[in-house]
């Protein structure tokens, strides 16, 4: 039978104790923005479940309640049932906020993931194999650097059509071509650590040296450049739609709602203001947190 003393307990209430503490310890020296991740937290649970928790339908026009203040209005005009007010078809503009939400958040993470994908594997072959390869890449990465991306997009869309795929096509055909050059010029590097030299004299094959070898090493970089990335991709989604170049009326993505309010912005300016604050926290929340993870992966930054 083994007795616990009251030596045992205070030993005990102690390292408990002193775990908190390095646990506080650590998230104060870490700085994280942690109101920026529960804003990203909180966009995310709205892009999967935002259509399921609006109080109503995002294109459902009622048109007796065709702009209606917002709440805070009270008095004059607003409405409990529509907290953030209508539209000139009267659509509850929350409802159709937490839709875009989805729809933004979706064309974003396809988006990206596609990008980096596409940018870190050529990157890779890229700096590790050279040669003629490489000044191909690096050829057609200063062909698309030279390619405003707005004219490319306007090119894409009157190929393809304005939707959602091409929203997602054109962000991929621009956005790979920052990876590859930070994924190269990391590689450029990491080819001539001892590590990897001693797995090509061992007989390792080319695909083993990269993917097991060379991509975990710079995978931070990826991750790093991801979430500074998101930002701007939000922004060109956004402003695509905004110009009648991304995804079509009548689906309630921010920046079709900007232009809806574009004649009502003096009467009516929440229809355009209200997304447009939307779509800058959200931005800014990416920046904070991208810069965040740059000075955590960074060796360089860590002690500062």
């Amino acid at each position: 039978m083994v007795t616990t003393t009251k030596t045992d307990y205070t030993e005990l209430l102690t390292s408990k104790a002193y775990s908190v503490v390095r646990a506080f310890r650590w998230l104060r020296v870490k700085k994280a923005p942690w109101i920026s991740f529960g804003v990203i937290a909180f966009m995310s649970f709205m892009g999967v479940f935002g259509p399921m928790v609006s109080p109503h339908d995002a294109n459902i026009a009622i048109l007796p309640d065709s702009l209606t203040p917002p709440f805070w209005y009270w008095g004059n005009g607003a409405n409990s049932s529509y907290l953030l007010g209508t539209d000139f078809h009267g659509r509850d503009m929350l409802s159709r906020i937490l839709t875009g939400a989805q729809i933004t958040m979706m064309s974003a993470l396809l988006s990206l993931v596609g990008a980096a994908a596409v940018g870190s594997f050529l990157g890779l072959i890229s700096g590790y194999l050279g040669g003629w390869i490489d000044a191909l890449i690096m050829r057609t990465v200063d062909f698309m650097l030279a390619m405003p991306g707005l004219i490319f997009a306007m090119i894409m869309v009157a190929a393809l059509g304005p939707s959602l795929s091409t929203i997602i096509i054109v962000i991929v055909l621009t956005g790979w071509v920052g990876y590859a050059r930070f994924v190269r010029g990391e590689v450029l590097s990491l080819r001539e650590r001892d590590y990897v030299m001693a797995a090509r004299a061992m007989g390792a094959r080319t695909d083993r040296i990269i993917f097991r070898h060379i991509l975990p090493n710079v995978m931070a970089t990826i991750v790093v450049l991801t979430t500074l990335g998101t930002g701007g991709i939000i922004l060109f989604v956004a402003a695509l739609s905004f110009l009648g170049l991304g995804i079509p009326k009548p689906t309630s993505a921010w920046g079709v709602l900007i232009s809806d309010g574009r004649p009502w912005l003096l009467t009516a300016w929440w229809i355009s203001i209200l997304p447009g604050v939307v779509i800058a926290l959200l931005i800014t929340s990416f920046n904070l947190v991208g810069d965040w993870m740059r000075d955590v992966f960074d060796p360089r930054l860590r002690g500062r």
